[in-house]
């Protein structure tokens, strides 16, 4: 690195304001909220692009297999402020736009599952666990939103991420060393840039997804001669050309890609007759159902984190358990 940009770097306001807000937290000089539920985290340490939606949907969908599991998101981009209530076991509540794109789409996708989005996270956990009672809160994009107390830090990784600089010279939220303060980690997009890395004393697993499918935006059924077709692809994500690699390596032809800004709105956007489309989950909320244009799905894979948040619940629920009979006894 040229000498003049790591001075740049050591002098970076930004680094400095992340370092004496994580500095004031590890002291207690900031007080946290602290529910009466165990909380899981999943968040990052780069901007956007890590599989935070598609890890979020696997342990929401696992978890609410036998527990009321509810997601709590800031709701980014959303055209609304304060608590809303996205979804209530399955029941949509509000749009899109209200809830932000991502949270939206989790709802629609989690049928047994609740999701309220608050920019102020301890307000939204007050207001879930007083309106739905839920077991056990799933924290979205949560490890930089240390406000709110969590039983569980789940840390996604890229390859990236161990070269990448604090912005804005990279794409770091927080510098590396911070990543010490997750429980586990999650190696994301396996299938992509597979890695070998394990922390030395911390579980590590890795994400794959698997199961890809192509499906029609009218009815969601599956096409599976897709092979023979060519598509015009676009997206608006926080890496637009993982979604893009991807789908070269499904062998789907591509007529031509187009990347917007993540979270586009997709105001003004219209499909041309005579070409089939295709995007994503997270872009597909925000259009109209149409015959040209299809979407990509996958299954998530992550070998032995069932076992592990399993076995997390059964200890965190004894502990709430065993504090709750020793508040009675008192």
């Amino acid at each position: 690195m040229p000498k003049g940009l790591k001075m740049l770097e050591s002098l970076n306001p930004y680094l400095w304001a992340v370092k004496l807000r994580n500095w004031a937290y590890n002291l207690g000089l900031i007080s946290q909220c602290k529910v009466s539920v165990p909380v899981i985290s999943v968040g990052n340490l780069s901007v956007g692009g890590s599989g935070k939606s598609s890890l979020v949907r696997y342990i929401a969908n696992m978890l609410s297999e036998n527990l009321r599991v509810c997601i709590l998101s800031r709701g980014y981009k959303r055209s609304t402020k304060g608590t809303l209530l996205v979804s209530e076991w399955g029941r949509l509540k509000a749009s899109w736009q209200e809830a932000g794109d991502e949270p939206y789409m989790l709802a629609k996708l989690l049928p047994r599952v609740s999701l309220v989005v608050d920019e102020v996270r301890c307000r939204g956990a007050d207001f879930a666990l007083r309106e739905l009672k839920p077991e056990l809160i799933i924290l979205d994009d949560g490890f930089q939103h240390r406000k709110i107390h969590r039983d569980l830090d789940l840390l996604l990784l890229r390859k990236r991420d161990f070269s990448d600089r604090v912005l804005p010279f990279g794409r770091l939220r927080e510098p590396l060393e911070c990543m010490e303060r997750a429980n586990a980690f999650v190696l994301s997009y396996g299938e992509l840039e597979d890695f070998d890395w394990r922390h030395p004393q911390k579980p590590t697993f890795k994400m794959r997804r698997s199961g890809w499918r192509i499906l029609r935006s009218t009815d969601h059924r599956q096409v599976e001669n897709y092979h023979e077709l060519s598509f015009l692809a676009f997206c608006g994500l926080g890496d637009n050309e993982q979604f893009f690699q991807t789908l070269r390596r499904l062998g789907i032809r591509l007529e031509d890609t187009i990347g917007f800004p993540d979270h586009y709105h997709y105001r003004g956007f219209k499909l041309q007759d005579g070409k089939l489309y295709i995007t994503t989950l997270k872009d597909l909320v925000k259009l109209e159902p149409a015959g040209n244009l299809f979407y990509l799905d996958f299954e998530v894979e992550v070998e032995g984190l069932k076992e592990f948040l399993e076995s997390f619940i059964i200890n965190s629920l004894k502990r709430v358990g065993s504090s709750a009979g020793r508040a009675t006894d008192s």
